[in-house]
């Protein structure tokens, strides 16, 4: 995506704001408190996106020795600190990723949408680290979607980003236009 022309790396980021702000954010944060008010097992919350690729809604530090022990070599935290209150301050859980002996990434995601920067921070993030990945926000959404770019910026099919996220419990159609035009510019490369 750097050698993006600025008419495309315009078009792309008016694509990827919009279908994020008013669908993703909307559902996630009707979804956020009945997925806080739910205890689940860990197992259950880590929802794969690919082999190598799981999502998450909020995870706590007992939850990253549990991701280190089922093989997770990366932390993907993609909350701001202070989204809500009594969220796990991401110094913390830094903290106990370390300790785990798991490599640990923020980028947040706020209401503003994904940009270039969050997709070039996670793809770095995942060459880095190599290994499973687990990547969490409030419900999980902001996640799918920040892969579901990121998948499609180095070529793979909007049909199958779309059918893993909803395999995993997740709707990104409503980005299929922003996952094309990633597409396409990949192809351009």
């Amino acid at each position: 995506m750097a050698s993006m022309n600025k008419p495309m790396r315009s078009a792309v980021a008016c694509l990827l704001l919009p279908p994020l702000c008013a669908a993703a954010f909307s559902a996630q944060a009707a979804g956020e408190d009945k997925a806080a008010a739910t205890e689940v097992s860990v197992t259950d919350k880590f929802r794969m996106l690919r082999p190598d690729f799981y999502v998450s809604p909020q995870i706590a530090a007992a939850d990253i020795a549990a991701a280190a022990q089922e093989g997770f070599t990366l932390i993907v935290n993609n909350r701001p600190d202070g989204e809500m209150f009594g969220q796990p301050k991401s110094a913390d859980l830094e903290a106990a990723a370390k300790a785990a002996g798991v490599s640990y990434v923020h980028i947040p995601v706020d209401g503003r949408g994904l940009s270039e920067d969050h997709i070039s921070a996670l793809k770095k993030a995942l060459n880095e680290a190599g290994g499973k990945a687990l990547a969490f926000c409030a419900s999980g959404t902001r996640s799918t979607y920040l892969q579901a770019f990121l998948a499609a910026s180095e070529g793979r099919a909007p049909d199958e980003i779309i059918a893993e996220a909803r395999a995993a419990g997740y709707d990104v159609s409503g980005a299929r236009r922003t996952l094309e035009a990633l597409g396409a510019d990949h192809q351009e490369d």
